[in-house]
């Protein structure tokens, strides 16, 4: 069951449990029922548009870049570099560093080293690299969470959802699990994959945990090309509308880029031919 459909069991003025009980019987955080996604105009949506399109090619500026980028052609859009901090933050963009804004650690949650460091990948499961990317909507936005199998390219699992609240990664991880188990797994430094609920699922799986430098971007390089693969062969092209159609597009796509699409750095075969291949 996602967050959408577990937000949408609480009652709020339930006659004896609270929406604290609710939340933690249902097992999601009380902050994500009370979430209210934060109102942009059209306008700030075609900018975040265009700003998703820049970092998608440059995951390494910021936002005094970006700024110098929109204001050419073939944006020409005039915009002070605080209202692309505002909006970068929105989209949950890190202005400063080249990483998202997800990477911003919590302080009081453990740091794990960078474990791949001139480690030859050699077979399938032997590392699963996860991020989390913004997803424009034609009248708003959505954030895409994934596991991907670092040997074959083969995404494992993959979970859409409309905030940035922890749950929608940690079911996206809970799906995964059951499926296989990987020897490492690699992600950012962001309070998302260093929160306890989600390094306890990897930790009584045994699976060593790495995570990747701070504004250091290209440590889960494997990641950020499927980002930028997904959203110039579909999420560009296809123009998603709301959620629901997102979801239903990424799935079609996902079944494609697994199963169908060849890739030159995989001797032009698919992910699935080398994930599947004994």
């Amino acid at each position: 069951m996602d967050f959408q459909t577990k937000q949408g069991l609480i009652i709020p003025k339930h006659p004896d449990l609270s929406i604290s009980r609710q939340t933690e019987l249902l097992d999601i955080s009380r902050s994500g029922f009370y979430y209210k996604p934060t109102s942009v105009s059209p306008e700030e949506i075609r900018i975040m548009g265009c700003i998703d399109k820049i970092f998608t090619d440059y995951p390494f500026y910021g936002s005094r870049r970006i700024k110098h980028e929109l204001e050419e052609k073939p944006y020409d859009i005039s915009i002070c570099r605080q209202h692309v901090q505002h909006l970068m933050r929105i989209m949950g963009l890190e202005a400063i560093y080249p990483k998202k804004r997800t990477t911003i650690p919590n302080e009081q949650h453990l740091k794990y080293p960078y474990l791949l460091k001139n480690l030859l990948i050699t077979h399938p499961n032997q590392v699963w690299g996860t991020d989390i990317t913004y997803i424009k909507l034609k009248d708003g936005f959505c954030y895409l969470v994934a596991l991907l199998d670092w040997f074959s390219r083969y995404v494992i699992t993959w979970t859409l959802a409309d905030t940035l609240d922890i749950t929608f990664c940690i079911e996206n991880l809970q799906r995964a699990l059951p499926l296989n188990i990987p020897e490492i797994h690699n992600s950012d430094q962001g309070s998302h994959f260093t929160s306890p609920q989600y390094t306890g699922l990897l930790t009584a799986k045994e699976i060593q945990i790495s995570m990747d430098g701070r504004g250091r971007c290209m440590d889960n390089i494997f990641t950020e090309r499927l980002w930028r693969t997904i959203k110039y062969e579909n999420v560009f092209i296809r123009d998603y509308r709301v959620p629901s159609e997102a979801r239903t597009g990424l799935g079609e796509y996902f079944n494609f880029y697994n199963n169908r699409r060849k890739h030159q750095s995989l001797d032009y075969r698919t992910p699935a031919q080398l994930y599947f291949q004994n």
